[in-house]
């Protein structure tokens, strides 16, 4: 069974950058499309970002776009959320998840395996 393990987390200025990771165990990331959620305190869970099976694919939510980047890289089992120009508002535990299927989805509930959370704090 797959385990998924997110780092790189941690403190940073407004317009600063943090690339998270997220490393897959257990069984190879090939299969599964990876999507990036976030959830502030007090908020929903929402999607930041979704990417394919294959990396070819990926969506981002508006407030990111132009700013975070979704890779993945099957070899090392590894996905990476790049992070640049942050905001307060970014400010959350960021999970990856994934999922079976070649599309995209940005719903919580259609994601089968959940890392533990990584603890990303933007200052102003």
């Amino acid at each position: 069974q797959v385990q998924l393990v997110e780092s790189g987390g941690g403190f940073a200025q407004a317009g600063g950058s943090l690339r998270l990771s997220c490393v897959a165990s257990g069984r190879t990331l090939y299969s599964y499309s990876l999507a990036w959620f976030r959830q502030a305190p007090g908020k929903e869970r929402e999607c930041v970002g979704a990417i394919s099976w294959s990396g070819v694919s990926t969506y981002y939510r508006d407030s990111v776009k132009g700013r975070f980047t979704i890779s993945r890289d099957n070899a090392k089992n590894t996905a990476y959320l790049q992070m640049n120009s942050l905001k307060p508002e970014d400010t959350a535990i960021y999970y990856c998840a994934i999922r079976y299927g070649l599309d995209l989805r940005m719903n919580a509930y259609e994601y089968i395996k959940w890392g533990q959370g990584t603890q990303v704090t933007v200052s102003s």
